[in-house]
C-alpha cells in the first residue's frame, strides 16, 4: 500500500515539472485534481487517485487514447474550501482539459462557480451533495448517488427494523448539511423529525458536546454525516458515555479509513455504500479491479480507489466516444453524454445530454471489527 510519505513524493515530481500551457500539449491530457492529501481527511484524496492512476496507467501502458496519455495534476486541499477555490483558479490558469475527482461538498462548492464561468468539465466529484446536482450544470457529470439516495436507504433500513428515534451527527458545513438534509426528507415522509442534532467542525475531532447532546435524547440509532477521524472519535466516545444503540454512516465517510481507525471497535457500524464493492468477486468489475490491484502492487483495494478506478474509466469512454472532436472540452462533454447506458463490469451507469448523473445505486455494508467490510 502506498504511504502518505511515498504519494507526496510522487505528487511533488509531477508538480516539478515544467508547467503545460496547453491542455492536450505533447500529446497528453492533463486532468485537474484539488483533493485532501494530507490532513483527518487524506486518506479519501489519496484512495481515489491511487483508484484512477491504476486504470489511466493501464491505458496508457497500451498507448492512451487516440495517441494521448492520460495524466493527473494533484494539489492538496487539506479539505478546505479556500484552499481548494486557489487549488481550482490555478489548475484553470494552467489550462487542465478537465477537472476530476475532486474529494468532498465545501470544497466542490468552491469550485464549482470558478469552473462554470471558465467552462471546465468537472468530472466524478466526490460527493453526493444536490448543490452540486441542482441546478443542472453543463460542466458537472457526477459517477455517485446522491446523499437523498444514500440516506433514505439507511432511514427505511432502520425504520423497518422498527428504529425511530434517530439523531444526526453532522459535520458542520456544506456536506454535513446536505446529509442532515437527506435524513430529514426521508423521515419527514415518514411522519418522524431526528430526536437530536450535533455537529463537529470539518477536520476536528472535537466531539465532546455532540456526545452529551445526542446521547441525552437516547436515541435507537445515529446517522453519521462526517469524514472518518471525527467519525470514529464520535462512535468511541459515544460508546464510553454509555450509547449502546447503531450507528450509520453514508459513503463519503471513507469505509476502510473508518475500519482502520476504529479496528475492532468498528464491529456493527453501518456504512452506505454507492460503489460496487471492491470485495465482491461476482462481478465483473470487482475481479477485474482486484487483478489490476495485484498487478500494481502498492493499491489498496477499497470502496475509494474502486470510485477512482471508475471514474477514470469514465473519463476514458468519454474521450474515446468524441473521437475526432476529443481536441476540445466541449467534445469530452459530448463523449460522456455519448456513453448512455452502460454497463461497466456490472456497474450500470447512465448518461445523456439531459442527465450528468450517472448513477443511483445504493446499498448497505457493515464493519467486522477486524478490518473487513461485509455487504
Amino acid at each position: 500500500m502506498t504511504t502518505r510519505r511515498q504519494f507526496g513524493l510522487a505528487a511533488a515530481s509531477l508538480l516539478a515539472a515544467p508547467t503545460l500551457l496547453k491542455a492536450q500539449a505533447n500529446n497528453k491530457i492533463i486532468l485537474g485534481q484539488s483533493a485532501a492529501f494530507t490532513g483527518p481527511a487524506a486518506e479519501l484524496g489519496i484512495q481515489f487517485h491511487q483508484g484512477a492512476r491504476l486504470w489511466f496507467d493501464q491505458v496508457n501502458a497500451q498507448g492512451g487514447i487516440a495517441g494521448k496519455t492520460i495524466e493527473i495534476k494533484t494539489l492538496d486541499d487539506g479539505y478546505e474550501p479556500d484552499r481548494c477555490a486557489a487549488n481550482t483558479q490555478k489548475l484553470i490558469a494552467e489550462d487542465v482539459f478537465a477537472l476530476f475527482g475532486y474529494i468532498g461538498t465545501p470544497t466542490s462548492l468552491a469550485a464549482l462557480p470558478l469552473l462554470s464561468k471558465a467552462q471546465v468539465p468537472f468530472i466524478a466529484p466526490f460527493t453526493g451533495a444536490m448543490g452540486l446536482r441542482e441546478p443542472f450544470n453543463k460542466q458537472v457529470f457526477h459517477l455517485r448517488a446522491s446523499y437523498n439516495d444514500e440516506t433514505a436507504l439507511i432511514v427505511r433500513q432502520l425504520t423497518n427494523l422498527g428504529l425511530k428515534k434517530i439523531a444526526v451527527f453532522y459535520q458542520n458545513d456544506a456536506y454535513g448539511k446536505a446529509g442532515l438534509d437527506g435524513v430529514t426528507l426521508a423521515l419527514d415522509k415518514l411522519g418522524l423529525k431526528p430526536v437530536a442534532q450535533a455537529t463537529v467542525e470539518r477536520n476536528s475531532v472535537d466531539v465532546a458536546a455532540a456526545v452529551r447532546t445526542i446521547n441525552a435524547a437516547a436515541p435507537d440509532a445515529v446517522v453519521q454525516i462526517s469524514a472518518y477521524k471525527s467519525c470514529a472519535a464520535y462512535i468511541r466516545a459515544a460508546r464510553a458515555a454509555g450509547f449502546g444503540g447503531t450507528f450509520f454512516n453514508v459513503s463519503f465517510v471513507g469505509t476502510q479509513a473508518l475500519a482502520d481507525e476504529l479496528g475492532k471497535e468498528g464491529a456493527g457500524v453501518v456504512v452506505s455504500q454507492v460503489m460496487p464493492s471492491p470485495y465482491y468477486p461476482a462481478r465483473q468489475i470487482a475481479r477485474e479491479f482486484a487483478d489490476a490491484v495485484r498487478k500494481a502492487g502498492n493499491v489498496q483495494a477499497n470502496f475509494s480507489s474502486m470510485e477512482g478506478y471508475l471514474a477514470a474509466k469514465v473519463v476514458s469512454e468519454g474521450l474515446k466516444r468524441a473521437g475526432t472532436r476529443m481536441n476540445s472540452r466541449e467534445g469530452l462533454i459530448q463523449g460522456i453524454e455519448a456513453i448512455g447506458s452502460q454497463s461497466l463490469g456490472g456497474f450500470q451507469v447512465n448518461f445523456s445530454a439531459g442527465n450528468h448523473v450517472a448513477s443511483g445505486f445504493v446499498e448497505l455494508s457493515m464493519l467486522t471489527g477486524d478490518g473487513r467490510v461485509r455487504t
